[in-house]
């Protein structure tokens, strides 16, 4: 899968090496059946479906037993070199793919556990990115009145939300620029998002309106409500 020429292409990695420890679950959250099939093969099939994608991979810890009955026979490369962070696992699954994906290259980073993502939505991220030299993600923007908890559990402050935006992925960015800023990160744990590893860099990834069906499958709640809106049609 080298490439001979300037032509971007894109790829997909999806980080999965987590244990899900807040579903309160017996095994790794990735692999709950949500509408009928592991949370992880939804977000598979969903870049499998995309055109726009060249190729998926998957990053998984060394001793998982359970990806091969979940990943399809085609489309989809397993990197077995999951780390101890989800940084570490992308920055493993990133030099497992050097030589494989150039410079410019672009690499959508996905959460496993948002089962919700589209074709529609990968095509929307890469079309409103664009050449943008810092990459970009798919958020929301925040609507709801915020509030700063004080000791109690009580409200001391309302915190303006203009300008605020909650984070979803795929975030997508050139493969040299996202190996470089994950690399450059002093602390693996204090990287919750890949963005936030880039804007370390002093650059700004743009952010693009994403959808609520994008939601991040954290706790037993939001099982219910991830189920709904797979219920409903990719559009």
């Amino acid at each position: 899968m080298t490439a001979a020429s300037n032509t971007v292409r894109y790829f997909a990695l999806i980080p999965a090496a987590g244990v899900g420890a807040r579903m309160e679950a017996g095994s790794p959250k990735q692999y709950l059946a949500i509408a009928g099939k592991p949370m992880l093969r939804h977000a598979l099939d969903a870049f499998l479906a995309s055109p726009l994608i060249a190729h998926t991979y998957v990053v998984v810890s060394a001793d998982d037993g359970v990806i091969d009955t979940v990943v399809p026979e085609q489309g989809v490369t397993v990197l077995r070199c999951g780390g101890a962070t989800r940084m570490e696992t992308i920055l493993n699954g990133l030099q497992a793919l050097r030589g494989s994906i150039d410079a410019h290259d672009q690499v959508l980073v996905h959460d496993a556990a948002r089962p919700g993502l589209t074709p529609a939505l990968i095509e929307k991220l890469i079309i409103e990115v664009g050449e943008h030299a810092a990459g970009g993600l798919l958020a929301l923007p925040v609507v709801d009145t915020v509030k700063k908890a004080g000791p109690g559990g009580l409200s001391v402050q309302t915190v303006p939300r203009d300008g605020l935006w909650l984070a979803q992925t795929p975030q997508m960015f050139r493969y040299a620029l996202l190996h470089r800023a994950l690399s450059a990160a002093p602390d693996p744990l204090a990287i919750t998002d890949d963005a936030s590893a880039v804007e370390a860099l002093g650059l700004a990834p743009k952010l693009v309106e994403g959808h609520p069906r994008n939601l991040k499958v954290t706790l037993p709640r939001d099982i219910h409500t991830a189920e709904l809106y797979l219920a409903k049609p990719r559009n």
